[in-house]
């Protein structure tokens, strides 16, 4: 009987808060709306509306990946399927406004099971379902000229190495540098000079020699 009325007691003061949460809200007071909502919440985590109305006031300050956050638990304790289809309605327009198509045509996919005659969720659906389609397809058509680029740089490359080695092939080879020191250079040129000298040394002394010799005798 005492967990009774705890739990009773618990219950009103959740709805108290959640009742000037939303007094709040209307009053366009967001933050303070949302302190109140919090208070309902930390009475009971699960509660389906205080999550789904924390999720409408963290839309209004463009919190948006908290706004998902907090529609994600409302649909999941949700015991109606009303509260269920606004939470994942609400969540696909938050993911939209994020530009995460993916996760908006899940969640309005979601929706529309519930409730097959939501128009808006419908029309919603069609639209992000195109306009992920023609990000695809842009996306693969970007594919497609970067990979142009990338081959047609890539010949590039080929062509400049092939011109560069038709190039060296044409000029003549380049003549090696001496890798003799100075002081060789100069001992080799005094070895040559001496013996330039000695084969003229030599000339000259077979010149003196056939002069010396007596004439023939015919």
């Amino acid at each position: 009987m005492i967990s009774f009325c705890a739990a009773k007691l618990m219950a009103q003061k959740e709805n108290v808060s959640i009742k000037k949460g939303n007094r709040l809200y209307k009053e366009q007071k967001f933050d303070d709306s949302k302190k109140q909502y919090q208070k309902a919440l930390e009475q009971s985590p699960d509660n389906a509306s205080a999550n789904y109305n924390m999720g409408n006031a963290d839309f209004r300050k463009n919190s948006f990946d908290d706004a998902v956050k907090s529609y994600d638990a409302a649909a999941k304790n949700a015991t109606d399927n009303a509260t269920k289809e606004k939470s994942l309605y609400n969540k696909g327009v938050a993911s939209i406004k994020q530009q995460k198509l993916e996760e908006s045509i899940a969640a309005w996919k979601d929706a529309l099971k519930i409730d097959p005659a939501d128009e808006e969720a419908r029309d919603n659906l069609i639209k992000a379902i195109r306009e992920l389609k023609n990000k695809q397809q842009q996306q693969q058509q970007q594919n497609k000229d970067d990979k142009k680029k990338q081959d047609k740089k890539e010949d590039n490359k080929d062509q400049q190495k092939q011109d560069q080695d038709k190039q060296q092939q044409q000029q003549p080879p380049q003549p090696q540098k001496s890798r003799l020191t100075k002081q060789q250079v100069e001992q080799l040129l005094k070895a040559l000079q001496q013996k330039e000298k000695d084969v003229q040394d030599k000339m000259n002394q077979n010149k003196v020699r056939s002069l010396s010799q007596p004439d023939k005798d015919w």
